[in-house]
């Protein structure tokens, strides 16, 4: 059996494992000790999951470079590393609707002035409403990042995902008042700062 086919083998045994619970660390884990190819085995469960072959195989380059820094039997442990390096991160596809809310949802985050890195696989799998409620959350300290842009952005991603249907839509419409408060309070202070200003003129 040639390589491709070892690789297709690879990828409908991934399938599978996937399809009955088992997480792409598990299962790239537990493959990659099983045959000692690594390189394949990314491919392989990339691919299973959905990801098209050119990705896959990018995403193989450059998670090489970290295959010597683990042992043999340290698979579990290189496994959670690619996990949290996005290596088996599936890219959604949005909606045009969905666009204009991950829109806003970037210039928040860019003018929130920096964000835990799990919220960059959560814009990739188009988990919005997630990093909605996370950044609703946020409180400013001085001098750091733009609250009125950051409010202004929120507030317009809010109204957006709070037209929608789902599970977290109660969650959502309170952090969309959240946002208007916050977004209210920054106008009326900038207000205030820019009569002291006039008046001090």
């Amino acid at each position: 059996m040639g390589t491709g086919e070892d690789q297709d083998a690879l990828v409908l045994e991934a399938r599978e494992m996937l399809a009955a619970g088992r997480s792409d660390e598990e299962v790239f884990a537990e493959l990659a000790t099983r045959t000692g190819n690594r390189g394949v085995c990314v491919v392989a469960v990339c691919l299973a999951l959905g990801v098209p072959r050119p990705d896959a195989e990018a995403r193989l380059r450059e998670a090489e470079p970290l295959f010597p820094d683990f042992a043999i039997g340290e698979e579990e442990d290189l496994a959670f590393v690619l996990g949290s390096g996005n290596v088996f991160t599936v890219d959604r596809v949005l909606e045009e609707h969905e666009e204009r809310i991950r829109d806003f949802l970037g210039t928040a985050a860019g003018a929130r002035g920096g964000s835990p890195g799990s919220l960059f696989t959560w814009f990739r799998t188009g988990e919005l409403t997630k990093v909605f409620l996370y950044f609703a959350e946020t409180r400013f300290r001085d001098g750091r990042g733009s609250p009125p842009d950051f409010w202004a952005a929120m507030t317009a991603a809010g109204e957006l995902l709070a037209g929608q249907d789902g599970p977290d839509r109660a969650k959502v419409t309170a952090g969309l008042e959240r946002c208007r408060t916050q977004a209210a309070a920054v106008s009326a202070k900038q207000h205030r700062r820019h009569r002291r200003t006039s008046s001090a003129g």
